[in-house]
């Protein structure tokens, strides 16, 4: 077992997980007994000046010794590090691990003092549902036929890419997901993200044509409103899905601002007055761009007593947040730089409209400079656990097609290089901002998991990952099932509720069993994380919290047992495997099997 100091930001090193500006707080750093390290020292950098305190011993508990220092809040986003002094010198333990060379702030531990995300979102388990593709009710075979549609049967193949992709209507509507909730109960998941459902000219709906009322083609208003209180008689939670960077070139807005170059709308998107031509996301003319420098957008998107943003907060909807389409890009034009000023302004809003909301965005990119302010709660986090995640487990060599605009895809690659993408992000956001941003295997916008992995095995250790690693886990729905898909169009397939011989048991199996396990484990949802082993092909870690912790060990491959000393004996919960005893020489293996997903408890 690794003995390096740790540090990670939960509770069981920062007992004050929400502290308000001004608060003085106990920071905790693990040293184990046997490492160099004589003295501990805090550096902060309150209004820019770095500052020491010196650490003391809090207790030793068996061969760790704990030390103890005081953080002020000096600001809303406070940093600090640890200096650690032995007789072979000096070295800092920051966010980004243990060095011996003087390494940049961004890197420090944070402490952010904004207020905090919804108590709810850290216990939540998210199950992302493509209305269109999902369920069709009775009701869904008398609606017409919208005349942008390509009509098709449930058992229609989707067309992943080419000219028919945007329009193939398979009718799946709200009240058919509402008759399905039982097999989200049974997957174990408590919390419903819907994309899009709002009026569109496309079967994502990502166009919006209005914000103002439910696309009838899903059942209108009123179909939202059974869904919501059937979702919330549960004692789950629904989050809708909001465009904040663009709206359709149907919506009312654009066709009043592109008819009429005085219109009030005009002002609501990017115009070139002398040629007419308008801004669209990645020049797509279909989803003219939102700018926000307009005082008239702010007001009817989100500061309006009835705003768009507002009102689905409200009953009898009642949606509990809101996931940010596109958040990276909000704000965003050339010399425009409104982002941060309006996701504060858009968490101000669903704040005051309802205490408890989710404010979550979108980023496919690098989303660190965005987080950890007083705007967004977390972020979809692709690129800090999707794309490692797939390339330590993705089938045979050849480059996956790209990942969420990568021309050369997704590589394979051995855990160390797939730790450090992790660690790399991770390292620059607070602990509070990771745990509280999305993992997810894939989505609507990806390939599936089944076609990147290959096999069902390898998958079972995909969501085993998701399920036991820090931050909010998200489904999309078919994935329990070993549904496939090269990419997010091709990924959007009806879900075969009349093909049993579709269902992959074992997949649905493994998902119910890993949700459940991280549903009953504090540890997985609180805890800490404490990476013990890495090889190529294998990865052993801890997640530790004030209730006890866990040891969990992911092989994408057979290889050599792996023998870990100082842990005492642990009960295996997930994989089978027997309990861990410690032999005469203290240390515990780990099976040598694979692919495999294994976890005990302490």
């Amino acid at each position: 077992m690794s003995l390096t100091p740790h540090h990670d930001g939960s509770a069981l090193y920062v007992p004050e997980q929400e502290p308000a500006l001004g608060d003085t707080v106990d920071v905790f750093v693990r040293v184990p007994a046997g490492t160099d390290v004589r003295q501990v020292h805090v550096r902060t950098t309150g209004d820019g000046e770095p500052r020491f305190a010196e650490a003391v011993v809090d207790r030793r508990d068996g061969d760790e010794v704990w030390w103890r220092a005081p953080v002020e809040v000096r600001n809303p986003v406070s940093n600090y590090r640890f200096l650690l002094t032995g007789a072979r010198g000096t070295r800092w333990l920051t966010a980004a691990g243990t060095v011996d060379h003087d390494v940049p702030d961004n890197g420090d531990f944070k402490l952010v003092s904004y207020a905090p995300p919804p108590a709810w979102a850290r216990d939540a388990v998210i199950y992302q549902i493509f209305p269109d593709r999902f369920a069709r009710s009775a009701a869904a075979d008398a609606r017409a036929v919208p005349d942008w549609a390509v009509p098709c049967d449930w058992d229609t193949p989707v067309v992943g890419r080419g000219p028919q992709t945007p329009y193939q209507f398979y009718g799946g509507d709200l009240d058919g997901i509402t008759e399905r909730l039982d097999h989200l109960d049974r997957l174990g998941v408590n919390t419903v993200y819907l994309t899009p459902f709002f009026p569109a000219r496309s079967n994502h709906r990502y166009d919006a044509a209005s914000f103002d009322a439910v696309d009838p083609l899903l059942g209108g208003d009123a179909a939202l409103a059974r869904l919501a209180e059937a979702v919330h008689a549960r004692g789950w939670r629904l989050l809708g899905d909001i465009t904040s960077n663009h709206t359709g070139d149907a919506h009312r807005w654009f066709t009043a601002a592109a008819s009429d170059g005085s219109a009030p709308e005009r002002e609501l998107y990017y115009f070139d007055e002398a040629t007419g031509d308008y801004e669209s996301w990645n020049g797509v003319r279909s989803l003219p761009k939102l700018n926000w420098g307009s005082a008239e957008l702010r007001r009817r998107f989100a500061t309006d007593p009835d705003s768009l943003l507002r009102r689905w907060l409200r009953p009898p909807y009642a949606l509990d947040g809101w996931r940010v389409d596109v958040a990276n890009m909000t704000g965003r034009r050339g010399a425009d730089a409104h982002t941060h000023e309006v996701a504060r302004l858009l968490r101000s809003v669903v704040a005051q409209t309802r205490a408890d909301g989710l404010l979550l965005a979108e980023h496919g990119h690098d989303h660190t400079g965005d987080l950890d302010r007083d705007g967004w709660h977390g972020t979809m986090n692709y690129v800090g656990f999707t794309d490692p995640v797939w390339s330590w487990l993705r089938h045979g060599d050849e480059p996956l097609p790209h990942f969420l605009g990568t021309p050369t895809g997704v590589r394979r690659r051995d855990a160390p290089a797939v730790l450090a993408t992790m660690d790399a992000y991770r390292s620059l956001v607070s602990w509070r901002s990771y745990t509280h941003s999305w993992q997810l295997l894939g989505s609507h916008d990806s390939a599936r998991i089944r076609t990147v992995v290959g096999d069902a095995a390898r998958q079972e250790v995909a969501a085993g990952l998701l399920a036991t690693m820090p931050g909010t886990p998200v489904v999309f729905a078919g994935d329990e099932l070993g549904l496939t898909g090269a990419n997010g169009e091709s990924s959007r397939t009806p879900m075969p509720w009349h093909r049993p011989e579709r269902w992959d048991a074992s997949t649905f199996a493994a998902y119910r069993a890993l949700l459940a396990l991280r549903r009953g484990e504090p540890a997985l949802r609180h805890g800490g994380l404490r990476r013990v082993y890495a090889d190529a092909d294998t990865l052993v870690f801890l997640r530790e919290s004030t209730a006890g912790g866990v040891l969990v060990l992911a092989r994408r491959a057979a290889g050599a047992p792996v023998r870990l000393p100082g842990l005492p004996p642990a009960e295996n919960l997930y994989g089978g495997a027997p309990a861990l005893r410690p032999d005469p020489t203290g240390a515990v293996t780990l099976p040598a099997d694979g692919p495999t997903f294994q976890v005990w408890r302490f």
